[in-house]
């Protein structure tokens, strides 16, 4: 019996092993997964790539799941599906909700405990994948990083909750000022460090991680392969990535950056008297926080006791469905005598009954509001608050304690609530802290509740300035972000960002008047504009810091903007003021692409037929034209890394389009095949990093534009040239019949018309909107057809290992110039113009072969070049000396201002 007793185990065993391991098969391999941030003057843009494999014939579900931030908003996600796009919509939300079946909402989720981490939340799209088909999940996000005790802190979440083959993680920082401090924590779980596989808790970075810096200016990757992973966590659930920075303060008015008309101004003085502090408690005792909450809660108010400062008053306010004060009617100075009491009543503090908030508020600010009403002379420079911290929700309805807390507490004293655990009406203490000048504060159930509350403590706790009003000329500046703030508190930092309204004017008068411990203070100082955009183009050119960060400073104000809007309608008083901010807020939610509590993303979803295939989409079903049976295959390898569409999208094709000979690619060298004759021209230009050069201009005519922005890199030793320059970054505007965009760099395209959709350049892609045709053949090129005759080929070039003076970068050839004017044909290759009669072979008066231009000889030799990364040679008339004579004007005149600039050509319409 005992024989046979072991057997039966061992056989359930058995099964229970295989039908685990079965479940574990049948998931969708994560085959990479990269999460790239770039942080651009605190401002962080984050690009998620996520690549799924269902490696079985049958469609299975997968499920992206992603922590993000929760002071941050989703800017675009999207879905690529056995090849096929599936582009994400923002849309205002209908005042009442109603869930239509036929649209998919991609949740980010709030105040539902296995959906909420504290500081985090989770967005998660779950979604049928095709038999031997992948699915790539796109999504982008962004976020203004606060400053708290003195330091940055960006958190990555990496919880791919599987192994993964290619994960990797990189933090990109570009700063103005100097970087004074830079960390990189260990891996951390919650709230606390992770183990590093023998029970012991990590110290320094995970292990892959490198860093690269210079003054300001830093790249942090962590690349672990799967065996590092594992050691780690054998379920994928590495934890958060952090990184932590500071930089170096500017004395006096702050640091004000312009771009794009558009300024930010930050403000964080240091070195300032501490203002004293009247503060009071009000903790909950009820029932639910016996134990570990007690216990913690108790040890960081014996912390804080011993750090409150000489001239500082405070008292505790208990309650449960009871109502205790230490000291009935009055706040205390610190004494020691007053300490050791206080000790004595923390420690006496036992949990029981019930939770009466309002009670436990409304005994808290009677006391603190008696208190400064018989003190308000005395207590002029004083700052006050009162620290309210609670685990479970209300006895009496929410707006009954929003009313009562706005009465009770006045505008006299700031309110800053703390909830901890899973049990907690979140809204409820983020309203109460919003309207009365302070800021709420999660507690994860299982974190570090002592550590946490010490440390939001230590944030508010050193009070520098209070009354701070922020103010700038009245003619140059429009909409700004809120420039009034109740306390300014050591470590943090104040934010204002505004628009410019007055462009002829180069100067804006910045004033910030405050109040410290000792007298009110008023610091003053005129910027130039100028300069400071200057200054600003300049660090983003030097560092290359990428297309994301082109428009940070307009983001960040319509970011700022959206949160202000959010605010103000907590604190609105009547109807139409509550409307106001509502539509303002929703406005500029759409206008950025965010996603807020005023916005919902609408996915269209993949259906999969019975067989495991892709269903037609509607557009597809009601095409004319069919493509080619070989190309609608549904099948992928496991080893191959490019996408395979499903029927209606094409398949790329390497061998499907011709190129031209017109091109600007390498350094760059620009070659022109010159129309009605069979002169091919060639030419470098010199040009500088950070400039955009306007390739194609046809704006008035096809509503084609074409803009090129250079990258700069270090000469190869013993070179005649100073430096290289490459094309970083190239924009398509096609104005008509509506407009698009389409901006490229070596990692990605952005394909803006209705839908904003971001492409990864490593995977071929096929998508078709109404105007335009985009292609992607994987980290090999990109085609853009306009109006189905109008074609563009963009060459990506990568290196695996670059030399110092090798750059990714793009190379731009037109494949087919039908639709464009004579003027846009021609004025691609932002240098050279058309002319009827062409001398292609002359001789100058020394005899070398020249070419006649209008009324100059330009001197030219026969060259060969080689285009179309290295394949193809071709033989040209080289102008030298960076195309003197052959160009009208100067170099300075094909610059433009901005990569979607689609100004006038510079030099009128070149009918010559």
């Amino acid at each position: 019996k005992n024989i046979s007793l072991v057997l039966r185990l061992y056989s359930l065993q058995l099964q229970g092993s295989y039908l685990w391991k079965l479940e574990i098969e049948t998931k969708p391999h994560i085959q990479e997964l990269s999460v790239q941030t770039t942080i651009i003057s605190r401002y962080a843009f984050t690009a998620v790539s996520c690549s799924m494999l269902n490696r079985h014939s049958a469609a299975t579900q997968g499920v992206f799941q992603f922590h993000i931030p929760t002071a941050a908003y989703i800017s675009n996600f999207t879905m690529i599906v056995g090849g096929r796009v599936f582009p994400s919509q923002v849309k205002a939300k209908e005042r009442k909700m109603k869930k239509e079946g036929g649209e998919n909402n991609g949740n980010k989720n709030k105040n539902t405990p296995e959906q909420s981490e504290g500081e985090m939340e989770v967005f998660r799209m779950e979604v049928t994948i095709p038999g031997r088909n992948r699915a790539v999940f796109l999504l982008t996000y962004e976020e203004l990083l606060q400053r708290r005790l003195g330091r940055y802190e960006h958190v990555t979440s990496v919880r791919p909750m599987q192994l993964v083959s290619r994960l990797s993680v990189g933090v990109t920082i570009v700063e103005h000022s100097r970087i004074t401090y830079l960390e990189v924590l260990p891996l951390r779980n919650g709230k606390t460090p992770s183990s590093n596989g023998n029970g012991k808790a990590d110290v320094g970075p995970p292990v892959s991680t490198v860093v690269k810096q210079n003054e300001t200016f830093c790249k942090i990757s962590f690349t672990p392969n799967i065996a590092q992973q594992a050691k780690i966590a054998t379920n994928g659930m590495l934890g958060e990535f952090v990184v932590r920075y500071d930089v170096e303060r500017e004395i006096g008015i702050g640091d004000i950056q312009v771009l794009d008309g558009h300024f930010v101004h930050y403000f964080a003085p240091k070195d300032l008297p501490v203002v004293s502090k009247n503060v009071v408690f009000v903790i909950d005792t009820s029932a639910s926080m016996v134990g570990t909450k007690i216990r913690q809660t108790k040890e960081a108010l014996f912390t804080i006791l011993r750090e409150l400062r000489p001239n500082d008053h405070f008292n505790y306010v208990t309650f449960s469905n009871r109502i205790r004060v230490w000291q009935p009617g009055k706040l205390v100075p610190v004494t020691p005598n007053n300490i050791r009491d206080a000790k004595k009543f923390i420690y006496m503090i036992s949990p029981t009954g019930g939770t009466d908030i309002n009670g436990g508020i409304q005994t808290g600010s009677a006391l603190l509001s008696d208190y400064l009403s018989s003190k308000e002379e005395s207590h002029h420079n004083s700052v006050s608050l009162i620290i309210f911290l609670t685990d479970g929700r209300p006895t009496v309805g929410s707006p009954v304690i929003i009313g009562n807390t706005k009465a009770a507490v006045q505008e006299k004293f700031c309110l800053f609530t703390i909830g901890m655990g899973d049990d907690v009406d979140y809204r409820l203490l983020e309203r109460m802290s919003l309207e009365n000048c302070g800021t709420m504060r999660r507690i994860p159930e299982d974190a570090d509740a002592s550590g946490m509350l010490k440390g939001f403590y230590d944030e508010i706790g050193t009070p520098l300035l209070s009354d701070i009003r922020v103010e700038y000329s009245e003619d140059a500046v429009e909409y700004i972000t809120q420039n009034l703030f109740t306390n300014y508190f050591n470590g943090s930092e104040l934010v204002v960002a505004g628009k410019l309204t007055n462009r002829s004017s180069d100067s804006l008068h910045v004033q910030v008047t405050a109040s410290n411990s000792e007298r009110s203070i008023v610091l003053e100082k005129d910027v130039s504009i100028h300069e400071r955009e200057q200054e600003t183009e300049r660090r983003l050119a030097e560092v290359e810091a990428g297309p994301n960060t082109n428009g940070y400073v307009e983001r960040l104000w319509g970011y700022l903007s959206v949160k202000d809007g959010l605010k103000g309608r907590l604190r609105s008083q009547t109807s139409a003021e509550w409307e106001n901010y509502m539509q303002h807020a929703t406005n500029l939610s759409l206008t950025y692409n965010f996603l807020t509590p005023l916005t919902q993303m609408i996915v269209e979803k993949p259906q999969v037929l019975a067989d495991g295939t892709l269903a037609q989409t509607q557009k597809e079903a009601d095409a004319t034209e069919a493509p080619p049976p070989a190309e609608t295959s549904n099948q992928l390898s496991e080893d191959n890394n490019s996408l395979t569409p499903q029927s209606g999208v094409s398949k790329p094709a390497k061998k499907s389009v011709t190129l031209s000979k017109t091109s600007a690619d390498g350094d760059p060298h620009f070659v022109v095949e010159v129309p009605h004759s069979k002169l091919t021209m060639c030419f470098n230009i010199n040009g500088e990093p950070g400039h955009i050069l306007r390739l194609v201009t046809d704006h008035e005519h096809s509503g084609v534009t074409v803009n090129g922005a250079l990258i700069g890199a270090p000469a190869p030793a013993g070179s005649h040239k100073e430096q290289r320059t490459y094309f970083s970054t190239i924009t398509i505007v096609a104005n008509k019949p509506r407009r698009a965009y389409i901006e490229v760099t070596p990692q990605k395209v952005i394909l803006d018309e209705r839908d904003r959709m971001i492409l990864p350049s490593s995977s071929s892609i096929s998508v078709e909107t109404t105007n335009l045709a985009v292609v992607i053949i994987a980290n090999t090129n990109l085609t853009v057809t306009i109006q189905g005759t109008i074609q563009f080929v963009i060459l990506f070039h990568h290196y695996k290992n670059p030399a110092p003076y090798q750059r990714d970068h793009l190379g731009f050839y037109i494949a087919n110039s039908k639709g464009l004017t004579i003027q846009g044909t021609i004025q691609f290759v932002i240098l050279f113009h058309h002319y009827k009669n062409p001398a292609p072979y002359q001789r100058d008066h020394l005899g070398y072969p020249a070419l006649k231009v209008k009324d100059r000889t330009v001197t030219v030799i026969k060259k060969s070049r080689r285009i179309y990364s290295g394949k193809q040679t071709i033989d040209c008339w080289f102008a030298k000396n960076n195309a003197a004579k052959l160009i009208d004007g100067q170099y300075s005149d094909y610059v433009v201002s901005h990569l979607f600039d689609t100004g006038d050509w510079a030099n009128g319409t070149n009918t010559h």
